[in-house]
């Protein structure tokens, strides 16, 4: 009876409105839309994060009243898309689509098929009402899961598959490939035909390993409350800006000891560069402990600077690449310390990032955003001398 009722007032909230609220997802999927919640997709408009708002402040768009990153920044604002389209004044206005659902449930698990172009790629959204994009190893083949009631053993075992608010296609191959991500993610260029940033497309090519298997592993606790499932696919998405914890173990640090010197190696297993943003910056902090002193070794900098007659510049304006020791996919980076090690001695070994370069915060006005200033240990190890 409760889940009956339950679909009766969904299933009118979902035939009032054209376009269906997180909120409606969360009646069934409460723990995924917690995570959802608390991900970068979810704050992905300028009112949600500072440092994306501190970009579009200095960008020349927004003199012309043109917000032009609504494309993947805000695609569920459809208001604001049509404004856009009908080249007028498109500014994102602070609302509930802004706030709470910029990149929205619906939004993505509508997507059909990714259309490639130069500067950045579309997603093609299904023209179809109701009927949304899954995966299922087990259902693969199912275009079209419809909620029902399954009865055996004599009407003793009850199985409930499905939903019953909406229509699931688990044939789409993009949602087991990771390719689905890659109609924002694959790569983005300037008008001056530049690569601000690029991923490969063959890490969206693999079920094994992939954009989803790596940002949305599966992770303990039910998908749904209509069918209880053992894991779900975690919708907080693992990035830089959210529970890295899940991919510091694409991370590997090995320390090798040497007589006059010592090296400190870092694996990236990752299908693509270690960071791919421009604004990122990462380090790796050693200091040797003797006795009661505390030695701090040379830090060690990797980052991708982007600019223009071999200065650093803002997106819009770049047209090269200034300098890029960033560590590339699956490198296995290794890093010469001369200083010789005693007996006894231990080695502290610290690697993390800034989300904005700190020369960058004075720019865009975030030296008192704590996020932005923050520096976020990725991986941290201690190796004691062998001597």
């Amino acid at each position: 009876m409760k889940i009956f009722l339950l679909a009766i007032l969904l299933l009118i909230e979902l035939n009032a409105n054209d376009y269906i609220k997180n909120n409606t997802c969360k009646a069934c999927h409460p723990t995924i839309y917690s995570e959802f919640y608390n991900s970068s997709h979810r704050k992905a408009s300028i009112f949600e994060d500072p440092i994306h708002k501190a970009v579009w402040d200095l960008h020349p768009n927004k003199q012309k009243g043109s917000y032009t990153c609504a494309k993947c920044h805000t695609p569920s604002d459809l208001e604001l898309l049509k404004k856009l389209k009908e080249n007028k004044k498109a500014l994102p206005i602070k609302n509930i689509v802004q706030t709470h659902e910029a990149i929205s449930c619906v939004y993505c698990h509508s997507i059909k098929s990714i259309e490639k172009h130069e500067k950045v790629n579309t997603n093609i959204l299904t023209k179809e009402k109701k009927v949304f994009f899954a995966a299922n190893e087990e259902n693969k083949e199912l275009k079209d899961k419809k909620y029902k009631d399954e009865v055996s053993m004599f009407g003793m075992m009850k199985k409930t598959s499905g939903s019953p608010y909406h229509t699931i296609d688990y044939s789409n191959e993009d949602f087991y490939t990771g390719k689905m991500c890659m109609g924002c993610h694959q790569k983005l260029q300037n008008n001056n035909n530049f690569d601000l940033c690029r991923v490969d497309m063959k890490g969206a090519q693999n079920e094994e390993k992939n954009c989803i298997t790596c940002h949305m592993p599966k992770v303990k606790g039910t998908a749904t409350s209509i069918k209880i499932t053992d894991t779900h696919r975690f919708h907080g998405f693992a990035s830089a800006s959210n529970n890295q914890d899940l991919l510091t173990k694409y991370v590997k640090i090995k320390f090798k000891e040497k007589s006059d010197n010592f090296e400190i190696a870092i694996k990236n297993e990752s299908s693509h560069n270690l960071f791919l943003q421009p604004l990122r910056l990462a380090q790796l902090r050693v200091n040797v402990l003797r006795g009661d002193k505390r030695i701090k070794l040379d830090t060690k900098s990797f980052m991708r600077i982007i600019g223009k007659d071999g200065k650093p510049t803002m997106p819009w304006l770049a047209n090269s690449v200034v300098k890029n020791n960033m560590i590339k996919a699956n490198e296995n980076r290794v890093i010469t310390y001369d200083f010789k090690l005693k007996a006894n001695d231990s080695i502290e070994v610290v690697f993390g990032y800034y989300k904005v370069n700190p020369k960058m915060w004075k720019k865009l006005k975030l030296e008192n955003d704590k996020k932005s200033t923050k520096f976020n240990i990725l991986k941290s190890e201690f190796y004691k001398s062998s001597k």
